[in-house]
């Protein structure tokens, strides 16, 4: 779809919606701020516009595509839009320098890490922390080093957020992902992750292929690794994916990304398959293509996106991600659609089986069972599921 033509067909959204998809968008600078021009003649709600970009991490965009056409935004509003960019400077800058000490902790204890998602992203895909809306710091991690990490970053001040039992902590490294850590600056503040995602999605990333890929980026002057750009558009789409693509953030992440020249779409799309993830990266370039304008390649194009469910499932989640409206994540719908976005039958069902007998802080949480019944939690879960589809 040209750009034209996906600016032409979100004309029927609201104007603010239409607004933030132009500001934004991939087109080229110039063609922006002529759109933008155009569009600002109609009455714009800018509260309600700089909130919907709030809600879909895109403030620090909106400011960058608003710099270029201060004159047609009242004044009161720009000023507004360029605390909030300042704001988030501030923060990019306090984190990425906390970054950096916990990286110079770590490998001083020979404690390989590689920063992803937030400030590494922001650098390696936009080119400038400025531009992306920072949350925390996220650190992927060799499994078999939490212990260590959490001994170590204790020293910079951050704890755990959550605290489990030995036998709940050798059951979590194997079907959980990430452990939170909480700094004086605010809770949740540390993110180390050994998998992607919960073991239950079934999307088994080769996390020491990733550690042995990565590039070396440079975030606030000084060198780090981070997953390659070909892992990074993998790891995205199915991060993207497990909330439903619900922020436009992640599509502005996805579409810098495959606007990479050096992109190897060979291995993406082999990658892909063995994962069982090709539907995934599909709907991902389909949306960041109609949403944002971003150009499909066309190895990718014959390769990863000619699934022929792709299209009606890129259908609904447009609609959805317009909509702003919240997904739950525990229903049935949920689990439904994250069956249709597996193309392999033997990935459904082994995301139904991890599903019904995986058991997690939940399920700890809500009955403490002695350690010698601690294999009775898979019960447990089945029960706290089987209660859900009551409820639903």
């Amino acid at each position: 779809m040209s750009a034209t033509s996906f600016l032409a067909s979100s004309a029927t959204l609201a104007a603010e919606w239409s607004f933030l998809l132009t500001a934004c968008s991939q087109i080229r600078r110039e063609e922006k701020a002529e759109r933008l021009r155009l569009l600002a003649r109609e009455p714009i709600r800018w509260e309600l516009l700089f909130n919907l970009a709030d809600r879909h991490g895109t403030r620090p965009l909106l400011y960058q595509a608003l710099t270029d056409l201060e004159e047609a935004v009242p004044a009161a509003e720009m000023s507004a839009l360029r605390q909030s960019y300042q704001t988030n400077l501030r923060k990019a800058l306090f984190l990425s320098r906390e970054l950096i000490r916990i990286v110079a902790q770590l490998s001083s204890l020979g404690i390989e890490v590689l920063p992803y998602k937030g400030l590494a992203l922001a650098e390696a895909a936009y080119g400038d922390i400025a531009l992306r809306q920072v949350g925390d710091i996220d650190l992927l991690i060799h499994a078999q080093d939490l212990s260590r990490i959490r001994d170590a970053v204790r020293e910079l001040g951050y704890t755990p957020h959550l605290t489990f039992s030995a036998a709940e902590e050798r059951a979590y490294l194997k079907s959980g992902y990430e452990c939170a850590f909480d700094g004086a600056a605010g809770p949740n503040l540390l993110e180390v992750q050994w998998a992607i995602q919960p073991r239950f999605y079934a999307i088994d990333f080769d996390m020491d292929g990733v550690f042995g890929r990565a590039e070396t980026i440079t975030v606030a002057g000084r060198a780090m690794k981070t997953p390659s750009s070909e892992d990074m558009l993998l790891i995205l789409s199915a991060h993207a994916a497990k909330h439903v693509w619900a922020r436009l953030v992640w599509l502005c992440d996805i579409a810098r990304i495959m606007s990479l020249p050096t992109l190897n779409w060979n291995w993406i799309e082999s990658q892909a398959t063995a994962l069982g993830i090709v539907r995934i990266i599909g709907i991902s370039m389909l949306l960041a293509n109609r949403l944002l304008g971003a150009a499909i390649p066309p190895g990718a194009q014959v390769s990863l996106v000619d699934d022929p469910a792709s299209v009606p499932l890129a259908n609904e989640i447009q609609s959805h991600v317009a909509s702003g409206a919240a997904f739950n994540v525990e229903s049935f719908a949920y689990f439904r659609r994250m069956m249709r976005l597996r193309e392999q039958p033997a990935d459904r069902l082994r995301f139904l089986q991890r599903l019904a007998f995986t058991p997690g802080p939940g399920e700890w949480q809500s009955v403490r069972l002695p350690g010698p019944l601690f294999p009775l939690y898979r019960l447990v879960r089945l029960a706290r599921l089987a209660a859900r589809l009551v409820r639903a």
